[in-house]
């Protein structure tokens, strides 16, 4: 299929009859700038019989019923050829639609009133559905949920990975060698060179007594002997 392998970026849906289509709006209108995401549905006699096309995000448009996404076609609807490919729907007959929309043959009343009476109310109005309903990225499926949500939950761990290990973990001191040891072991100095002082005898303080106290008698039988003048 031609369409698989455009610049429309395509996702299945839940049959194999039932796909989905991401389109961008046409330069130079009103649209330039949004996104929108179509379904597109085929019946069992295509491709004589033309597909059912419907906008999933809001369109204002006169030929685009609001409610539901539905596209007044005449292509599409009713001058259908086997002739056409898909990807024409999406690279010719859409972008022409909205460039140029018919007013007279509307799905959409208000929009093709604003567009007859007021040309520049009525784009002013385009412009704020494209900023409000279609200037986000839109999901294509099933598939970009999942990736959207691995992606999220990847975030989530790494966001609780990180914190963790930031704030999570105590780290223990360190244990050097203190002040004043061997630096071995413990750290702890548990012997010393220094010797204990040997404990003085009692002999030896009683002869130190005994040679001070002569010593002081001796000083005062000096002292009260009369002296030669």
């Amino acid at each position: 299929m031609k369409l698989m392998m455009s610049d429309f970026p395509v996702a299945m849906g839940e049959t194999a009859s039932e796909f989905f289509v991401k389109m961008r709006g046409p330069k130079d209108s009103p649209y330039e700038g949004g996104t929108w995401k179509l379904r597109v549905t085929l019946p069992q006699q295509y491709p004589y019989k033309s597909p059912s096309i419907g906008f999933c995000n809001t369109m204002f448009h006169p030929n685009v019923d609001e409610a539901s996404g539905s596209v007044c076609l005449d292509v599409i609807n009713q001058t259908w050829s086997p002739m056409y490919e898909l990807v024409n729907v999406f690279a010719v007959f859409l972008p022409q639609l909205l460039l140029y929309p018919n007013p007279t043959d509307p799905l959409n009343g208000t929009a093709a009133a604003l567009l007859m009476k007021d040309k520049k109310g009525y784009e002013t109005r385009v412009r704020e559905y494209v900023k409000k309903y279609a200037s986000q990225d839109i999901s294509m499926g099933e598939e970009d949920e999942e990736e959207e949500e691995e992606e999220a939950t990847s975030r989530s761990e790494k966001a609780s990975n990180s914190g963790s290990s930031s704030g999570g973990e105590t780290a223990s001191p360190k244990l050097g060698p203190m002040s004043g040891g061997s630096g071995s072991g413990s750290g702890m100095d548990t012997t010393s060179d220094k010797k204990p002082s040997k404990p003085v005898e009692k002999d030896v303080l009683e002869d130190l007594d005994a040679e001070l106290e002569a010593g002081i008698q001796n000083e005062l039988s000096d002292a009260d002997e009369p002296s030669d003048l």
